[in-house]
Order: C-alpha cells, then structure tokens, then sequence
C-alpha cells in the first residue's frame, strides 16, 4: 500500500553491511541473469525473491504503455502476472555503468543500467540493490523505460536521410512542407513554446508529420515578452534539449532573451513546420477518429485542418492564463492591477507604491527588479516560502547527475527517473532539504530575522516536492533576499487579504497597506484551461487532472492519458520536457501505426487480470 512515510533502506533497516571485497560488478551481473531467467520463465516467485519486501518498481510504457509506480511486492507480483503474457521481456544485457553508491554513510546501494526487449520495442532500465542480513543482494528500486518502437527507429545516426538535393530544391521541400499545401499534418501542437518544440521535433524524426502553431510573430516571443530581468534559474547541464544541446561556450545560467533566440533556431536547424503569427480558433473532436482544427492565421484565409492527434500546451508550467485571485472590492481599487506575466520593468511604476503578492520565483523577480531601481515595493506573503541557494544547493540534488564533467544528459536523466517519487519524498529529498539548510544557514536566518517566513517545504521534501506537487512556492535566490534583509523589499505577512478598497488593500487583522499597483505574481489557474480555450468546455470537463502527483507519485497528466483521445498535454522545464517528449512521441507514433498495446492504468490494474498464458523467452547476454 502506497506511503508517504520514511522507506530508506538504510543499512540498519536492512541489518546488512558492505564487504570489503565487494565486486558490484559480478553482484549485477548475477542478479540480472537470475531476473532475467525468471521473467523468461514466469516464476513468479523467483522473480520476488530477487526484491526486498517494500520494493518500488517504477515504469515508463515498457511494461504498462503508461506511468506507474508499484509499490512492493504484492502490486509488483500483480503487475507481472498480468503483463508478462503481454509484454515478454527479453535479451537483456547489463551496460557498463554499475557503481557503489554510498549517498549517506547508512545508506547504501549498486546502481547497474540494463537494456532488454519486448514484443513491441526496445528498453531500458535502472536497477538498485541493496545488501541483505545473509549477504545477498535485492533489489529495492527498479525502473524499466521504453527507448524506441521495432521497426521505426529515429532518424538519426545511422538512420539519417541520405538523400542528395540542390540547396534550392531543398529550400522547394521545405516551403511546401511547412505549407501542408496538399495534405494535412497528423498532428497538430498548439504554442510554439520549449515544449512544443522539443515534441515537434521528436516526432519528425519518428516520421510523423507535425505542424506547431503559435500565435506570435516569432518563435521565442513568450520569452521576449517576459520580464526584462528575468534569467533562468536551472543551470545548463540540467536544460539541454533533444538532438542539439546547448554548446560548451553556454553561459551557466541562459538569460531569457538568449534562450528566445536559441528556441527560434533550434525550431530553423531541425527543420520544424511552423506556422507563426497563427491561432487555433476552435477544435472540434470527430469521436473515434480525430479532431477538426480551425487556424487563422495573419494574412492568409482561415483553414480547417483534420488531425489525429492535438496537442495542447502550456509555456513551462502555467496555461498562459493568468490566475488573479477574486478578492471583494477588486473594481472599487483606483490604481493598476496586473499578473506578473504582463510585467516588463520598472519604468511605469517610478514614484508609485507597489504591491507585489506572491513570494515565489517571479514574485521576487519582479520585487527585485523593482527594488533595484528605487520604486517602493511590497511583498505580500501568503504563506511561508522555500528559499535556497541553488548555485551553492546543486550539489545536493542535481548535481551529481548534472554537472560539468558527468554522465551525459540523457543517461542524467533515466539515472534521475530511475528513484521514484515515492522513495524521494519519502525520505531521500528531506535528507538533502536537511544539508542544503545547513548550508544556507546564514541566508535563512538573515530572512527569518526581518520576518520574512520559510520553511522546508510540503513534508520538508523542499524543491523536489513542490515543483511536483505545486508547482511553486520555493525562490531560488539570485539576489532579491538580500533586499528583502536590507529592506529594500518590504514585507507583509502579519494577515491574509481581506479585500481590496479604493486606495489598496485591507487585511482581516484591520491593518491596511496603500498602493498604487499590485502585480498578482500568483501563477496560472487550472492547467486544464487551456484545452477549455481550444476544445470547449466538454472536453475540458473530460480531461483528468493535469498536475500534482497521483496516489503512485506520478505527475497525473503529463504525456499520459488525459481521458479525451487523441488529446495530450505537455509542461515543465526544459529538463522535463526533454525527457517526456520522447514518451510523448513513441505513445502517438504507437498508435499511428497501430502497434499501440493495452494502456495498464491503475483502473486496469485494480479490475481483472489478463487470462493469457503465452511462454516467454530469455535470451540474457552478459
């Protein structure tokens, strides 16, 4: 049964210790033979025998065409009984990366990559094991991933096009490509955002035809548009993007204009079908078949297109519909009332008193950038806030992974993927909120000193909770908490909101704070809002929730089933979306090609189990 509790295995837990003339090698290599050989054999019991009891299985489409997290070995007995007779694991082999990793001096683990196939593709995956009191080794995580479909590899590499054409028929092609002049795409992606890109671009090379529409007249305006100090906060290990990672030349932190412009000809180098200067006037679902999508665009008459697949987005993780809470008295208020996302610079808001509410990353963006340039400004802090120094903090949660000088980013990010959220917030993350508070002892008494409230996060799981679960609530300083203790950033969080009056905002403990402005730096609303503003309202209603972790711990509807077909949503950051993309693309290339499987959904599992009774193979290679 899923908790949220501590499940460490720590070595007393496990009453184990690590021999000193350890081969993690040999111990991996023995114990992927044996799982291997059981899975071939469906003994069941045999494979069980290789988990300790609370085990985590975590899998990406290899096993499920889903997102799941089982949850020991119970659901994990479950899990196979009623997907080996449909997915018949096979031909595994160990890779070379396998290490000892000691993350804590009371844990510790061997970590050992594998590649293995199934009916339907290629996969791989991520094994931990843990020592054991009679000396054996178990595994205590495992995460299976599908790679690629059989039979229709990316066209890249070795699978490159190898066609020779004059610069000025290729100019030809790529006009009437982009055009669709004679035929319709097969999928159609709404925002020409980073992941829309990164989807558009994994999807050509999977040879399905895609045309992304973004309503404005450039590719990467949604970061020309943003606020003129704004820097991205993740560094450039943890951010590259499919196909073309940023080059080695790459400032540490990529400045928003920067990456606008890298956003523009990334979409130019991969040969991406853009329509800009476009918008989607409506989508109208065809059941069973697809979905009519009308476009108009500047200049050129209105088009209706037929496709079997919509995808629909939001720029990083909002729906690019700004929530502004519906506080009493919002049209008695004299002055000016905006999101942050309309805010640009502190040149309209000389000689006037502003009220910033909301203290996550935007909110102290635009309070510093305010700040800095003499304005009177006001945080308004709704409830606590998770602050650290991620430049002095990576090093206790990406930058193991991350860093220069590591594994690449693609293996970064299955080795990251390969601990499920489970075991994250359940007891991994809170160790490393612990150190990094360590760490920023000073900065977090220097805030607390003035007033301003921290904390460690939702279960004192820090970033790694909130990003997943909210979305926010957490500042990454880059400056603006030093205002904030020099006062240059003034503070109010004495009481909540009570409404809003002529002259600015009273609270419910009867104090009152004047302003001319107050900029709502309170993130987006329902995410789900933006397949509202396409599809219409029942559609929408169909739409399972988009974010936050479900009862597995997995991000309930990101590139995975929405509830409506051939709808799909995708968010997050560069990071993100450069992982899942490629989920994203092998679910749709699977179904255009009608190799798509059964999706095991927790509903699925909960329900009977497959009858099938099919031999399974193993062809094991050390």
């Amino acid at each position: 049964m899923t908790s949220w509790t501590s499940r460490l295995p720590t070595l007393d837990s496990l009453k184990a210790v690590i021999p000193a003339d350890l081969d993690v090698k040999s111990v991996a290599s023995e114990w992927l033979l044996r799982f291997a050989t059981a899975l071939g054999s469906e003994n069941l019991d045999a494979v069980l025998g290789l988990f300790v009891d609370d085990a985590l299985w975590r899998d990406m489409l290899a096993f499920t065409w889903d997102f799941r997290t089982f949850d020991s070995t119970p659901e994990i007995r479950r899990l196979l009984a009623d997907r080996l007779p449909v997915v018949h694991p096979t031909c595994f082999k160990l890779r070379d990366l396998v290490q000892l990793q000691k993350p804590y001096p009371d844990l510790a683990w061997i970590v050992a990559m594998f590649d293995f196939e199934s009916d339907i593709g290629v996969a791989s995956g991520v094994v931990r094991l843990v020592p054991t009191s009679d000396g054996t080794w178990k595994a205590h995580t495992i995460f299976t991933n599908l790679e690629d479909l059989k039979g229709f590899p990316e066209r890249v590499g070795p699978s490159r096009s190898r066609r020779c054409v004059s610069g000025t028929q290729w100019a030809e092609e790529r006009r009437q490509d982009a055009q669709f002049e004679t035929s319709d795409p097969v999928v159609l992606v709404v925002g020409g955002g980073h992941c829309a890109l990164q989807l558009a671009a994994r999807l050509k090379y999977l040879d399905v035809p895609t045309l992304v529409v973004e309503r404005n007249a450039r590719l990467g305006d949604t970061w020309r548009q943003r606020y003129d100090a704004l820097c991205l906060h993740w560094p450039v290990w943890y951010d590259h993007m499919p196909y073309i990672p940023f080059p080695p030349t790459w400032p540490l932190y990529t400045p928003s204009l920067k990456l606008a412009d890298w956003i523009e000809s990334y979409a130019h180098s991969l040969e991406l079908d853009v329509w800009t200067s476009a918008t989607v006037v409506h989508a109208a679902e065809v059941v069973g078949k697809g979905w009519n999508v009308t476009v108009k665009r500047d200049g050129a008459a209105e088009r209706t297109l037929f496709v079997r697949h919509l995808a629909v987005f939001a720029n990083g993780q909002g729906d690019g519909l700004p929530d502004i809470p519906k506080y009493v008295g919002l049209n008695a208020f004299k002055g000016t009332i905006l999101h942050s996302s309309k805010y640009r610079n502190a040149k309209a808001y000389q000689e006037k008193k502003v009220v910033v509410v909301g203290c996550g990353n935007s909110g102290h963006d635009t309070a510093a950038d305010l700040a800095r340039h003499g304005v009177d400004v006001t945080m308004f802090q709704r409830s606590p806030t998770y602050v650290m120094n991620l430049d002095k903090g990576w090093k206790f949660i990406g930058g193991p992974l991350y860093s220069e000088g590591s594994v690449h980013h693609d293996i970064a990010d299955r080795l990251a993927a390969s601990c499920p959220h489970l075991l994250q917030i359940g007891g991994l993350a809170q160790r490393a909120v612990r150190d990094i508070a360590i760490n920023d002892r000073e900065l977090l008494d220097g805030l607390n000193k003035v007033g301003f409230k921290t904390y460690l996060g939702d279960k004192d799981a820090g970033i790694v909770g909130l990003l997943k679960t909210r979305g926010g609530g957490h500042y990454f300083d880059v400056g603006a908490s030093q205002l904030i203790m020099d006062g240059k950033i003034k503070i109010k969080n004495d009481s909540q909101i009570q409404c809003f009056t002529e002259a600015g905002l009273k609270f419910e403990n009867g104090s009152e704070l004047p302003a001319d402005t107050v900029i709502f730096a309170t993130g987006s609303g329902d995410m789900r809002n933006g397949i509202r503003a396409v599809c219409g309202d029942k559609v929408a209603d169909r739409c399972k929730p988009i974010w936050g972790l479900d009862e597995e711990g997995e991000l309930r509807g990101v590139s995975r089933d929405l509830g409506v077909p051939g709808l799909w949503f995708i968010t997050g950051s560069l990071s993100m979306s450069r992982f899942h993309t490629k989920h994203l693309a092998l679910q749709i290339k699977a179904q255009v090609e009608n190799v798509f499987g059964s999706r095991y959904s927790i509903e699925a599992s909960r329900g009977h189990g497959l009858e099938l009774e099919e031999e399974g193979k193993s062809c094991y290679v050390a």
